[in-house]
């Protein structure tokens, strides 16, 4: 698989990883709610309750945010073989594996995208280290300092939610 196919794949994993979101986060929220929150610290059940009242629709919202965000720095990536950014958005989503993995493991079920999360993100982002690295477009300190860019999508997801729960309505 050429670089350039392996950078566009960035999308298709993502787009079905918040696809497993979108499509259980509602209807898991509603069987679960109250079984999450008794097993959380207080504070954070008090959080998770207002987070409890997300939709599917509304968290659509949030992804479509992302989506449009990450295709020009794809592109970028794909077309100009300048990765920074990309590299940012590929290290917070491998550690977005965790948070799941983490998740499901201390509350004992099927959190909504840990499938996926194990079977495609990381994987994919495994090999797409390893293939930056071996073809030296990318080093570890490039992926090392990525972290805190990638952490600049946080403030763009919690938009989306927000956008979410403005744009659609229960």
């Amino acid at each position: 698989m050429t670089t350039q196919t392996l950078v566009w794949l960035f999308i298709v994993v993502f787009l079905l990883h918040d696809l497993e979101e979108i499509i259980y986060v509602e209807s898991w929220i509603k069987k679960n709610r109250n079984q999450v929150i008794s097993k959380v610290p207080a504070k954070v059940g008090k959080r998770l309750d207002k987070i409890f009242n997300i939709t599917s629709g509304q968290f659509a919202v949030a992804v479509l945010l992302e989506f449009i965000i990450f295709i020009p720095f794809v592109f970028i990536a794909a077309e100009q073989g300048k990765f920074f950014v990309f590299l940012s958005f590929n290290t917070l989503f491998f550690l977005h594996v965790f948070t799941h993995v983490g998740q499901s493991l201390y509350l004992k079920m099927y959190t909504p995208g840990v499938v996926s999360a194990v079977l495609l993100v990381l994987p994919y982002t495994i090999y797409l280290f390893d293939t930056l690295i071996t073809d030296n477009l990318v080093t570890w300190t490039e992926i090392l300092l990525s972290i805190p860019v990638g952490l600049l999508i946080i403030p763009v997801v919690l938009l989306g939610h927000e956008l979410g729960r403005k744009m659609v309505r229960y």
